[in-house]
């Protein structure tokens, strides 16, 4: 490149728990730049996971996130005209991205009546270790065990 790498951004911390990370997860449940919605769904999601399981629903959604944040991924990799899956370490800014967005892809995909339902039950779901998004983290967790042949592949 010949431009340096542009600076990150720093993020202002939403008004409720005062964390930049929840204005991140935020800003990615956002659609069509409605972000005062989005605010409005994710806290009532957390309202309805601490009501359910008569715990702080923050601390919930802190421990789901964790929960789906993948340590490995795989990526393609052309060697020699054969195409093959290279086992990965994610560095930690995309595991929370990648996370993030498999919890919102997620929920949105759940049956139920409004975002705020899907979202909590999907919350709820990832903090057991339960759920589509959990799924998916295994999956690609098996994935890279399975191709840990080719590890030697790495750039």
């Amino acid at each position: 490149m010949r431009k340096q790498r542009a600076k990150k951004r720093p993020l202002s911390p939403d008004p409720r728990f005062q964390d930049p990370l929840v204005t991140r997860f935020v800003n990615m449940l956002m659609w069509d730049g409605k972000k005062s919605i989005a605010f409005t769904s994710f806290y009532a999601a957390l309202d309805k996971v601490s009501d359910s399981t008569k715990e702080d629903g923050y601390e919930i959604w802190k421990k789901a996130l964790n929960n789906v944040m993948p340590t490995v991924e795989v990526r393609s990799r052309r060697i020699g005209g054969a195409t093959f899956q290279i086992p990965t370490e994610i560095r930690p800014d995309r595991r929370i991205s990648v996370g993030m967005k498999w919890l919102i892809m997620f929920s949105r995909k759940r049956t139920g009546k409004s975002m705020a339902d899907k979202l909590s039950a999907e919350i709820i779901a990832a903090s057991k270790n339960e759920g589509a998004s959990i799924k998916r983290r295994d999956d690609m967790h098996r994935m890279a065990e399975a191709n840990k042949a080719f590890a030697h592949f790495r750039v």
